[in-house]
């Protein structure tokens, strides 16, 4: 059976890659329904156009390299997206440090890397060990409670 791609947070380090990987699986001309991927990343004029042209469902600005902004999208991501997994491009994560892995294995308990070959794209799950932390987006963490947002809302309003 294969893999379906549905609910995932395709990372996006790789601008060629992921336009290439929501072509293939969400372009309009061979679907009846809209795409169901979520999006992170920084180049935000691609991400708005890959919307626009309805290869994404949402896209969230995320610099990987910062952990507030990591933080911020896990906290989207939990209140807005019911997210499955994450979708990492093979060849980023091989070449990722430490400090960047740890960020990628924190994202989603289930991480799943992408490769691209003349036949199409081929998913294996990732068997590093996961973090359940602040950057994840599956868990309570990284909700924020509404009485923090109404106290936040109290204090600007002074």
């Amino acid at each position: 059976m294969p893999f379906q791609v549905t609910n995932y947070l395709l990372i996006d380090i790789d601008k060629e890659f992921s336009q290439s990987f929501a072509e293939h699986y969400f372009n309009s001309e061979r679907r009846n329904t809209s795409s169901p991927l979520v999006i992170a990343g920084s180049n935000m004029r691609q991400l708005v156009k890959m919307m626009f042209d309805e290869l994404i469902k949402d896209y969230c600005y995320c610099d990987f390299e910062n952990e507030i902004s990591v933080s911020e999208l896990a906290s989207y991501l939990h209140e807005h997206h019911s997210i499955e997994g994450i979708l990492l491009n093979k060849v980023d994560y091989l070449l990722a440090d430490d400090a960047q892995r740890f960020i990628y294995n924190s994202l989603h308990k289930n991480r799943i890397l992408v490769s691209q070959d003349e036949n199409g794209f081929n998913f294996c799950p990732l068997t590093d060990q996961s973090h359940s932390n602040h950057l994840s987006c599956h868990t309570d963490i990284a909700e924020t409670p509404l009485n923090l947002v109404e106290l936040t809302e109290q204090l600007n309003r002074k």
